[in-house]
């Protein structure tokens, strides 16, 4: 099927020019294109024009997993014939695994696992091995270690009715690809039987499929409502992929199991030579634990570490990702690029860190470097062309582009927002009088600050005034940050406080006002690029206004005005010469992509903890901190900073 774009409307403002700009440049075979779009221009209708008119399988990778799901549920009503997929990380909660030496402390890898999401993950790659006209929305995940492609491919089961085919052959071959046989409990991965029937709920996809015999043939093929247990459809042939990603042909496994042995032993006489015995004995002890749990239930926690050798994979050898579900004439849109590109190329080397010092201390085998992320050169090397899409692309998007298309003007005519400085003194009170006019019409406030702290403590207060007021940071949930961002658009709350998360792709139309605390604050969160994101969260609505309050005019502070102002130039020019009247951003608010769980996420609850665990977790936080800052997690080294004051405060 092909790409068949679904809008009520058609490309206006700078959008035809910027479209048929980058269509050329593909078709020029550009390698790497940056469209320049301002915050409101219609960036992503961009984009959908691009893939409809290429008709070319597309990877679009955001930085953020909220933004991820944003964007997948504006592609999906753009295409809503054509398979629209969500590919982030499964994990609600993760710690590494990692080993701090100058404490000599061992952190065990704790992980949650999201199920929905795990089948969207699932969902995408099938697509991708089933048809072509896909677009999958990626985190920077997409570029992790999930299997091979081809082992996934060759370990599918195909069913036809009218075919010989026995049933316990059918329940092997089931098996085989990591289903689970469950007769009581009807969840994806799992399938059961029933006399001739026999019932799979594939681990990627809302349905069952019922396949029901007549002696060893199979007699009928049937999707069906795992609930209601009502027919959907009836089919001639199924195709059930497996329900896992990591695949490994049974005729590998001895061969892996030697090769570790031989690995381990001769990482035991190494550590031997060097009169390192701890860690000789650490080695041998963690890999003879761990091949005897493969060998008797097929898993073991850190299994990844060992997928060089189930892979077959030298040495060095990058890693499979999903760049490598795709064909090879995929287009691919890094979205947010300013952000997305730097997290592609740091994911590597923060990995990189943490394993060689497990590695050095015998808590693994070198083979554990080799799962890991693409470097950014192997990420290039995956994909044929690439278009950088940012309001604020950075250098190297810049000077690697063939060009640079700029989009500026927007649909509706709306302006850059008018940018207003006012001293810090008495912030708090001017921020309420200004919330309280906006409220009065309707309209919705953005605060930005600097910290987490300040972000709770902010939101508290506003409540005690009887606002309509949250936080969003870091650690609220992937799927409740989406509701949260809901709540604001339907006017369930007027006012959302955050930190970095509210600066790049946030569409929230209803928003006139963005408030910028310690704006004159230089660094990351508060650079020119940072700024002209938050800035442009007040650019969809005709009342779109900022306030930074600061007692000096840093040169970041500087330079965001003057660009803000250029555009706005430009944007006024062009309202004028084609007798344009601006008008606001209407935007319909969609379903939810995923719904949160109804609990509010939990948070550390510090007035009883006794006084030695106290002392116990603040050392734990430190280590963990430390982490997070040289992995350049700053927010999550923020978050863990806080909670160490908490504790130490008690």
């Amino acid at each position: 099927m092909k790409f068949q774009l679904k809008a009520p409307f058609k490309p206006t403002g700078d959008q035809p020019q910027a479209i048929q700009k980058l269509v050329d440049g593909l078709s020029r075979e550009d390698r790497y294109q940056t469209l320049l779009g301002v915050t409101g221009s219609g960036k992503t209708f961009t984009m959908a024009n691009v893939i409809e008119k290429v008709q070319r399988p597309t990877l679009i990778i955001s930085h953020n997993k909220t933004l991820a799901a944003q964007l997948c549920q504006e592609f999906r009503e753009f295409f809503p014939n054509n398979a629209v997929e969500y590919f982030v990380s499964y994990y609600d909660y993760y710690q590494p695994e990692a080993y701090v030496p100058q404490s000599d402390t061992y952190i065990q890898k704790e992980t949650k696992i999201n199920e929905e999401i795990d089948k969207l993950r699932l969902a995408a790659t099938t697509s991708l091995m089933t048809r072509k006209d896909v677009i999958v929305v990626a985190s920077v995940s997409c570029i992790y270690n999930i299997g091979s492609p081809h082992e996934y491919a060759s370990a599918i089961a195909v069913f036809e009715v009218g075919k010989e085919l026995p049933r316990n052959v059918l329940l092997r071959r089931l098996v085989d690809i990591h289903y689970e046989r469950n007769d009581m409990d009807a969840r994806r991965g799992t399938f059961r039987v029933a006399g001739e029937t026999v019932d799979v709920f594939p681990s990627y996809m809302d349905e069952g499929v019922r396949i029901q015999y007549l002696g060893d043939t199979i007699e009928h093929l049937t999707v069906f409502d795992p609930l209601t247990g009502q027919t959907i459809r009836s089919e001639q042939k199924t195709v059930i992929y497996p329900a896992k990603h990591y695949i490994t042909a049974p005729e590998r496994f001895e061969d892996a199991f030697s090769q570790i042995q031989k690995d381990s032993a001769e990482r035991v006489r190494y550590f031997k030579k060097k009169g390192r015995h701890i860690e000789a004995q650490r080695i041998h002890e963690r890999t003879t634990y761990d091949l005897e749990m493969i060998r008797q239930f097929g898993y073991c926690n850190g299994i990844e570490n060992y997928s060089r050798y189930f892979d077959g994979r030298a040495p060095g050898d990058p890693p499979h990702s999903l760049l490598e579900f795709f064909s090879k004439d995929y287009l691919v849109f890094i979205d947010e690029s300013h952000i997305t590109v730097p997290q592609l190329r740091g994911m590597y080397f923060g990995d990189k860190t943490r394993k060689e010092t497990l590695i050095e201390f015998g808590f693994r085998l070198p083979a554990a470097i080799d799962n890991r992320p693409l470097k950014y050169e192997e990420f290039e090397q995956n994909i044929r062309q690439a278009v950088f899409v940012s309001a604020t692309p950075d250098a190297y998007e810049l000077a690697a582009s063939s060009q640079v298309v700029e989009q500026l003007i927007r649909p509706t005519g709306l302006l850059d927002p008018e940018v207003s400085i006012r001293k810090t003194e008495g912030q708090i009170n001017d921020l309420l009088l200004e919330i309280d006019t906006r409220v009065k019409k309707h309209e919705r406030v953005l605060v930005t600050t600097l910290t987490k702290r300040m972000a709770e403590d902010l939101a508290a207060y506003l409540e005690e005034k009887n606002v309509k007021v949250t936080y969003i940071h870091a650690d609220v949930e992937t799927l409740k940050r989406s509701d949260i961002l809901q709540d604001l658009r339907e006017g369930k709350v007027d006012v959302l406080v955050g930190i970095n998360l509210l600066r790049e792709g946030l569409d929230l139309p209803e928003v006139s006002l963005v408030v910028i605390f310690d704006a004159d604050k230089e660094g990351f969160l508060r650079s020119t690029t940072s700024m002209i994101q938050v800035m442009g969260r007040a650019a969809r609505h005709l009342n779109g206004a900022v306030i930074m309050y600061a007692d000096t005019v840093t040169g970041s502070m500087q330079r965001a005005i003057e660009e803000t102002d250029r555009r706005r130039q430009r944007q006024v020019e062009y309202n004028k010469t084609h007798g344009i009247t601006p008008l606001s951003i209407k935007k319909a608010i969609r379903a939810r992509l995923l719904k949160a769980d109804e609990k509010e996420p939990q948070t550390l609850k510090t007035e009883h903890i006794p006084a030695h665990e106290r002392t116990r977790l603040v050392e734990e936080f430190m280590i963990r901190m430390r982490l997070a800052a040289d992995a350049l997690d700053f927010e999550k080294a923020a978050r863990l900073r806080d909670q160490i004051k908490e504790l130490q405060m008690k």
